[in-house]
């Protein structure tokens, strides 16, 4: 394992993918599938011990590279591009997965800096990785890449007390869709996984209930976070000219279709 030193990798084989949101849950899972894969990874995120604990869990020695980043902070994004680049060469994947949630409280007693962190973080965070990725990708070659945005099925469907997330994974698909079209002329490929009800720390009150559209709270199903790893690194093994624009995957009968 090794922590942000810049130690350059010469030694290491197969491709490079950078996971943010790396220490927990989705990302840990898409890490530990992309290093199992044989990718070598930069893991980031905003704690160290998290990540560290990612690496010596994939037992991938120095193709797990942890570096801590925040990616609402301009500067930390694009050190976190150029360590990766220092240390294996070149980027190409990008899971792009950090992201938050507001509290579930009424929307009009929702604060504006509740507001904004989840803005900062699930929007303006992705798009300063997906820029820092874009000027990576069309520099390097081979040229190009692929940027996998990690949406929701709120991008699709809101749960209760819930705009800030929404909106923000609404806007997801957006920039999703931009980037793809803005990628072709490099060779970037961008596309988008919509997960629904993946165990987790986030999902763990979904066994004692959590707020249906009629106002009762429900029990719901969840599914194994691993299934998700699987699902990026089908996503991110795809040779050049493929690509899975939207990719949803949930829990067989969580409450999606028909919601509401």
């Amino acid at each position: 394992m090794n922590t942000q030193t810049g130690a350059t990798q010469t030694g290491a084989t197969g491709k490079v993918a950078l996971v943010t949101g790396a220490g927990s849950g989705v990302g840990r899972a898409a890490a530990l599938a992309l290093l199992a894969g044989g990718y070598r990874v930069v893991l980031a995120g905003r704690r160290v011990e998290p990540l560290q604990a990612v690496a010596q869990a994939s037992a991938a020695g120095d193709r797990a590279l942890v570096v801590p980043a925040d990616v609402t902070d301009e500067q930390a994004v694009g050190h976190l591009f150029a360590t990766c680049v220092q240390a294996f060469g070149r980027l190409d994947v990008l899971f792009n997965n950090a992201g938050c949630g507001a509290p579930g409280v009424l929307l009009e007693d929702l604060t504006l800096a509740q507001w904004q962190q989840v803005v900062d973080v699930n929007l303006t965070g992705m798009f300063l990785c997906v820029r820092e990725a874009f000027r990576v990708m069309k520099a390097q070659s081979p040229r190009g890449g692929r940027i996998i945005n990690n949406g929701s099925i709120s991008a699709h469907a809101p749960r209760p007390n819930s705009i800030p997330y929404t909106a923000t994974k609404h806007a997801v698909s957006g920039l999703t869709k931009s980037a793809a079209l803005d990628g072709r002329k490099y060779d970037i490929a961008v596309g988008q996984i919509d997960i629904g009800n993946a165990s987790s720390a986030m999902t763990a009150r979904m066994h004692e209930g959590v707020p249906q559209a009629n106002g009762e709270l429900g029990v719901e199903p969840v599914m194994d976070v691993g299934v998700v790893g699987q699902s990026v690194l089908y996503m991110a093994s795809l040779p050049p000219d493929a690509n899975v624009l939207f990719h949803t995957v949930m829990a067989t009968k969580m409450p999606y279709i028909g919601r509401g």
